[in-house]
């Protein structure tokens, strides 16, 4: 068996910390009920990110479906800042409390990862920029790691079961493992070639057994026009300045006339290794920064208990509204209802927070697509000195 748990047992509440079901048991034998809202922000954004993507609401919204309470959130894939309320839930605490856990686990992963892949994609401008990372965590949970590198901004992703989900064709060129079966790089070349369908680029690895200059050489001179790039996956070990050997590649190929044929970067790659190539490179493919991206620690609390503002220490109690200025995009947390004046810019704010009823908002999500779109004006002016606070 694999160690995941079944759809039934997530929203089933398998998943929580043990002292909700305490708390739940507690509550019910004292016949205690009490209608609460619940609100989740990130107080202080992981390595110094001044801005983050959040992701996640689907699952949230799936977790909750058949639950009589209503949910106010961003839309998914709507940037945002430390500090400012992202989503909030109210309802009667024990029909929801338990999934406290599950909840967070939903949102803090996917947002971490739609984060990264969306500063990858700053970085990376508007060259392809392909998720590789299935293979770095759990099978299990490729899905959900590749639909919020997606909606972050990834061009395409590689796992097939990802992109039937996504309604995308999955993207890929070749492995070493084709090459050092087969025993040479041209030959490899010519199989996959022969083989593959014709609409799928032409894409060689050229740093299995030469020196990756001749190596793309040979291979173009192999394949000629049929030849759309050739992909550097070279070893830290082998790689001494990395930016200089795609300069040579580039150099050959194009003194050969082969100035047609795409440079693709992979391994180790992240938003500031993608900065350092970005003048040398036609297509990144990133894996381990983003599949595997810090999370963003969203905190759950209840703010408000029966109609009566209640907080923890440290936390700011009552039910709150986000505003975005629509001229400069500065961000103003008010308390629920109290409406801002124009904004110092003379912008007026508009209210960023929507309300769902999970079951009926499940009827018309917007497609991943629709998701990135939205993400992508967001960061159309955005540059790699956004990338840092």
């Amino acid at each position: 068996m694999f160690h995941i748990l079944s759809d039934a047992d997530i929203k089933e509440g398998a998943v929580t910390d043990i002292y909700f079901v305490r708390t739940k048991e507690i509550l019910s034998g004292l016949g205690i009920t009490r209608n609460v809202i619940a609100e989740t922000f990130i107080r202080k954004l992981p390595e110094q990110w001044p801005w983050a993507v959040f992701c996640g609401l689907e699952e949230v919204l799936t977790l909750l479906d058949g639950h009589d309470v209503t949910v106010r959130s961003l839309p998914e894939g709507t940037i945002f800042r430390a500090g400012e309320p992202v989503l909030e839930i109210e309802g009667e605490y024990t029909d929801f409390g338990i999934h406290e856990t599950a909840i967070l686990g939903c949102l803090c992963q996917a947002s971490g990862i739609a984060t990264k892949a969306a500063r990858c994609r700053v970085a990376a401008g508007t060259k392809p920029l392909i998720s590789f990372g299935a293979r770095r965590m759990h099978p299990a949970i490729a899905p959900m790691i590749d639909r919020s590198a997606f909606i972050g901004g990834c061009d395409g992703v590689s796992s097939i079961a990802s992109s039937r989900q996504l309604g995308e064709e999955p993207v890929g060129t070749m492995p070493h493992a084709l090459i050092l079966i087969l025993g040479d790089t041209v030959d490899a070349a010519k199989a996959f070639d022969r083989f593959i369908d014709r609409e799928v680029h032409r894409i060689v690895l050229i740093d299995t057994f030469n020196d990756e200059k001749f190596e793309a050489v040979n291979v173009a001179e192999a394949l000629g026009d049929r030849l759309f790039g050739v992909r550097l996956d070279t070893p830290g070990s082998r790689r001494g300045d990395f930016a200089e050997i795609l300069k040579e590649v580039r150099w050959e190929l194009n003194l050969k006339g082969y100035t047609h044929v795409k440079l693709f970067t992979s391994g180790g790659l992240d938003e500031y290794s993608i900065q350092e190539l970005l003048p040398f490179c036609d297509a990144f493919g990133v894996g381990t920064s983003i599949s595997s991206a810090v999370t963003v620690d969203f905190s759950f609390d209840i703010v408000e208990i029966e109609g009566q503002s209640a907080g923890k220490r440290g936390k700011n109690s009552g039910r709150k509204d986000l505003f975005r200025c629509s001229g400069c995009g500065a961000s103003l947390v008010t308390a629920y209802g109290e409406k801002p004046k124009r904004c110092t810019c003379g912008a007026s704010f508009a209210s960023m927070l929507e309300t769902y009823k999970p079951t009926e908002a499940l009827k018309n999500l917007p497609a991943p697509q629709e998701i990135q779109a939205r993400v992508l004006e967001q960061l159309k002016n955005f540059t790699p000195r956004d990338l840092t606070a």
